[in-house]
């Protein structure tokens, strides 16, 4: 028996590889599904089965182009209703893939079909649970995410979700391994833990939600406090996730087209696309296609253009980084952004040649800052409020990048003023929204709150 996680750190998201004699589980793929069917190639084994623990919210899933391409069927747990062909398990019914076998053990809560699937290996042992977004370490599935297409409340959920965890999942030994959709980074926890794999045993010492002696209520209380709003975008890939999608392969073929200066800026005019920069954030400061926005593949790109752009069906122009493009589409379409045009061929230094305006954005180091905070000079922090609770500079306006739409009245319209975020990424997307708006005193701090400590500046928790 082989069981590995596939983890893609952009969207913190676990899909896992299981294989016994010749034969495959695949549970919660990505949307390109090459990697599993090369890894399939090399094991000599088949695709037997392509599990779904949910309707996943933060992610286009692969399962309707892998069992296509395999003729896997799709299972999901109980009280899932897709638009395609797929096995609807039963609660404790059984597969078997070789020797080993997956059961189905319904844990509603997070939404209703939510599924965990049981793992016991040759000889019958319970090894490993694989847990979606019911169990998290060291958290719990927000329990939000399906009320708006129920009945049912967040709080009806969160107790939904008590009586999965106590009557399926804390019976079982501590020695099992957990095994979840997620880790430290997604929007579907509040809590979790940086690590990806534990035992349940260790879970139920370390994770809040699994407290032996906890009530109903205080779980329903803990688990829906302070819950920020989903992303926009969520609804509309699990409605992707339950009615299917193009395939990946089309996405990409009609993304990749290249486009000269002119062209390109004839497109965006005629679309109404959104000009996305996605290089370095160094080298959109140096110069960049006025009124772009930067989401740069070297970070969070994927959550955080589904967090700020928000509608999946927007269309989508890439400048971007030579023989990257590919990689672009193939992230965007992660989360359900299927609508790129194309890019921009030769880059931003193509643009120039071609005559074309260029804007840039004034980047200083935090030392320049700290002078500039002797004269009561404004500071905007975007960083996430758990950032900002921990420390921030005294008098800095928090203005969170996930929302900052709704705070561009905050922001002096003619008065420079510095942004800022930890390391130096979210600051210059931030920079761009706000220079797109027509915002243009804006400036970064380069490095973030960490180059902000060490110059030494004085900061409050």
């Amino acid at each position: 028996m082989t069981v590995e996680q596939l983890y893609t750190g952009c969207l913190s998201q676990g899909a896992y590889y299981i294989e016994s004699d010749g034969e495959i589980a695949i549970i919660d793929p990505l949307r390109e599904t090459k990697p599993y069917l090369d890894r399939a190639k090399r094991d000599n084994a088949t695709i037997k089965y392509i599990f779904e623990t949910h309707f996943h919210a933060d992610f286009v899933s692969g399962h309707v182009t892998l069992s296509k391409e395999t003729g896997a069927p799709i299972v999901f747990g109980p009280n899932a209703n897709p638009s395609f062909d797929a096995l609807i398990a039963k609660d404790g019914q059984e597969f078997k893939v070789g020797n080993v076998t997956l059961t189905a053990l319904h844990t509603p809560g997070h939404t209703m079909e939510s599924t965990t699937y049981l793992l016991k290996d040759e000889n019958g042992k319970e090894h490993a649970i694989f847990s979606g977004d019911t169990l998290f370490l060291g958290d719990v599935g927000r329990p939000d995410l399906a009320q708006k297409s129920s009945e049912v409340t967040q709080e009806d959920l969160a107790g939904i979700l008590f009586e999965s965890l106590r009557n399926k999942i804390m019976p079982l030994p501590n020695d099992v391994i957990v095994y979840p959709a997620h880790g430290a980074g997604s929007a579907c926890g509040k809590k979790m833990m940086k690590e990806t794999v534990d035992t349940l045993g260790n879970q139920k010492l370390m994770n809040y939600a699994l407290r032996a002696d906890m009530t109903k209520h205080e779980f329903i209380d803990e688990v829906t406090d302070g819950l920020l709003p989903p992303p926009s975008y969520f609804p509309l890939n699990v409605r992707m996730n339950k009615e299917g999608y193009d395939d990946l392969n089309a996405i990409v073929a009609r993304g990749t087209k290249a486009f000269a200066p002119d062209e390109f800026e004839q497109v965006a005019n005629t679309t109404g696309a959104i000009v996305l920069d996605v290089r370095h954030q160094s080298e959109f400061i140096k110069g960049h296609i006025p009124n772009s926005i930067f989401i740069g593949l070297d970070g969070g790109f994927a959550p955080w253009v589904g967090a700020l752009i928000g509608d999946v069906m927007q269309t989508i122009l890439l400048v971007v980084e030579e023989g990257r493009e590919e990689e672009a589409i193939t992230r965007l379409s992660r989360v359900g952004f299927d609508k790129t045009l194309g890019f921009l061929r030769g880059g931003v230094s193509a643009w120039e040649k071609a005559g074309k305006d260029v804007d840039t954005l004034e980047s200083v180091s935090a030392t320049t800052l700290k002078e500039a905070l002797r004269s009561n000079a404004p500071v905007f922090d975007v960083r996430n409020d758990t950032e900002f609770g921990g420390s921030h500079i005294p008098n800095a306006v928090h203005t969170p990048l996930n929302a900052l739409n709704t705070y561009l009245k905050e922001f002096p319209k003619e008065t420079p003023f510095y942004i800022h975020c930890a390391g130096g990424y979210r600051s210059v997307i931030a920079a761009s929204i706000l220079k797109s708006r027509g915002i243009h005193n804006v400036i970064d701090v380069a490095g973030g709150f960490k180059a902000i400590k060490e110059a030494e500046i004085s900061v409050v928790s």
